[in-house]
């Protein structure tokens, strides 16, 4: 296989690790071996490493430590907080909408099947956003009420505006889960000042390891664990913590709020710069989503092409460049993606999705629009 360049552009579902990060996780793995649980030495140098860690992650989200709770990532936190709160809970009222990771839709959907909850889905309009006015009025029926609502989604970009859900949950009493992992260290979250009661985070979102994680829990909530073991994350997640990926974690999130500005309007640029190239170069383009509350990270683009989506990300990969046709999640499922189905997308049309990162080059962006051009030209 031959290419002029290699070009990565599917940041929504993992970046590259930062060099600083793996040489925090390589030092940790050869220096910081013992079991953070251990009362000896090595295991008390692990233990404070961890500590240090955690401090470290709450005192940029402006929380308390003891609100952390380290996972394996995402998915284990948002199954965490969900399963928690639904198993345990007098919850009479779930709401969420049809276009959440399929980490929440799946759970939310098995917890409530299985003790008989209310599951309700807000309505969408075309651009994937919800209706502040229903969200309120659900929230008024005087139903014991858990709501989980994305801030950034990983398929459109859609940009939940943040506080203003908050507030209209904390007014009325709701427990309010918000799956973050798009939107952690490229958007500011002070969550002492956001009335939220769980946010999701994963690491190899923001140029982190794979296989780490944490769930934000406010200290005003009660919490179940998933399974059972030793005492661990004070009991919420038992096993032995993975302290390499921990602090690698915690010097990936150092790094992306270090310099927030800088890096977020250099994606803010790169994705400009693409969306005006590819409006130039290609006719018949539509953008899905939510272009006023955006994130930056994220294009979801609609061709008006013959050509179908598999061949579209084919020919693309043929000439170095990674995209996807929504989640990384979804890439192997027959059915297509949940999000554009639910916000109304043409299923004719093939949907690429351009997501960046700090790394992100205008020549690279050049090179990608010349691809499509060339490839939907032929």
């Amino acid at each position: 296989m031959s290419y002029k360049m290699k070009v990565y552009l599917d940041n929504a579902a993992t970046t590259p690790i930062d060099g600083e990060v793996l040489k925090v996780i390589t030092d940790t793995l050869s220096n910081d071996f013992g079991n953070p649980s251990s009362s000896h030495s090595e295991g008390r140098k692990a233990r404070a490493k961890l500590e240090q860690a955690r401090k470290k992650i709450a005192k940029l989200l402006n929380v308390s430590s003891s609100e952390i709770i380290f996972t394996s990532g995402g998915t284990e936190a948002n199954n965490l907080a969900i399963q928690s709160v639904l198993n345990s809970a007098d919850i009479q009222q779930v709401i969420t909408t049809d276009i959440e990771h399929h980490a929440v839709l799946n759970t939310i959907e098995k917890c409530c099947k299985e003790r008989g909850g209310e599951l309700v889905k807000l309505k969408l309009n075309s651009k994937g956003e919800i209706d502040l006015a229903e969200l309120t009025m659900l929230l008024q029926l005087n139903k014991k009420t858990f709501v989980s609502l994305m801030h950034g989604n990983n398929e459109v970009g859609n940009l939940l505006p943040l506080e203003k859900v908050a507030n209209i949950c904390s007014e009325n009493g709701a427990i309010f889960h918000c799956d973050s992992v798009q939107t952690i260290g490229h958007e500011v979250l002070d969550l002492n000042k956001v009335n939220v009661n769980f946010v999701t985070c994963s690491a190899h979102k923001i140029h982190g390891p794979k296989g780490v994680g944490f769930l934000y829990v406010n200290k005003a909530m009660q919490l179940e664990p998933l399974f059972y073991g030793g005492n661990q994350e004070k009991g919420f997640r038992p096993g032995t913590e993975n302290v390499a990926l921990i602090l690698g974690m915690a010097k990936a999130l150092e790094i992306a709020y270090g310099s927030l500005d800088l890096y977020e309007e250099n994606i803010r640029q790169r994705r400009k710069q693409l969306i005006a190239g590819i409006k130039q170069s290609v006719p018949g383009v539509v953008l899905n989503g939510s272009q006023k509350e955006c994130m930056s990270t994220v294009v979801s683009v609609r061709f008006d092409t013959d050509m179908d989506a598999g061949m579209l990300l084919f020919q693309m990969d043929l000439k170095g460049v990674c995209v996807s046709g929504g989640s990384a999640c979804s890439s192997g499922s027959l059915k297509g993606s949940h999000v554009l189905t639910a916000i109304g997308d043409d299923k004719e049309l093939p949907t690429l999705r351009f997501s960046f990162s700090r790394n992100t080059t205008s020549v690279e962006i050049e090179y990608a629009v010349s691809c499509l051009k060339e490839i939907l030209q032929k």
